[in-house]
């Protein structure tokens, strides 16, 4: 008789609940997407604004992405999900497509960063553009580095 061995269930490690949100890798990423997120926020509202298209949709994009990753924080910590598989699929769509639009979004704030730095008040408005394109790609890399962790893992 063939011995039957442990399901597939139980070889996928657990969703975290709770504080290990915070210690398990793929999950930790979403705290500091919501502060780099929120920084780039505050760094495009505090510039005047000159090219209101393209620093439009970079605001769009942070500060929806801000918002439903803390939902999507407050519902592992809540524990939510009830350890069902489809929260990865979820989490791993959502990171991916939200990698692809902060992408977008980095790339449109270092174009109005360039273009601030010809404008009257140059300094203070390319130096705040300056940091929030720094904060838009490093987000970027955070989405990027959670979407493929999870669909690594």
């Amino acid at each position: 008789m063939a011995s039957v061995g442990p399901s597939a269930a139980s070889t996928q490690p657990a969703l975290p609940s709770g504080p290990a949100v915070f210690k398990t890798i793929p999950y930790a990423f979403i705290l500091p997407e919501i502060v780099c997120g929120t920084w780039v926020w505050i760094f495009v509202a505090a510039t005047s604004v000159s090219l209101p298209l393209l620093q439009g949709w970079v605001m769009y994009v942070s500060l929806t992405s801000c918002l439903i990753s803390l939902l999507l924080l407050l519902s592992y910590l809540l524990g939510f999900h009830k350890n069902s598989e489809n929260w990865k699929v979820l989490d791993s769509l959502y990171h991916g497509t939200t990698a692809i639009l902060y992408m977008s979004a980095a790339v449109l704030q270092a174009n109005a960063t360039i273009n601030s730095e010809f404008h009257t008040n140059a300094p203070l408005n390319y130096q705040l553009n300056c940091v929030a394109s720094v904060f838009a790609f490093l987000t970027t890399f955070l989405y990027i580095l959670h979407a493929f962790s999870i669909y690594y893992q």
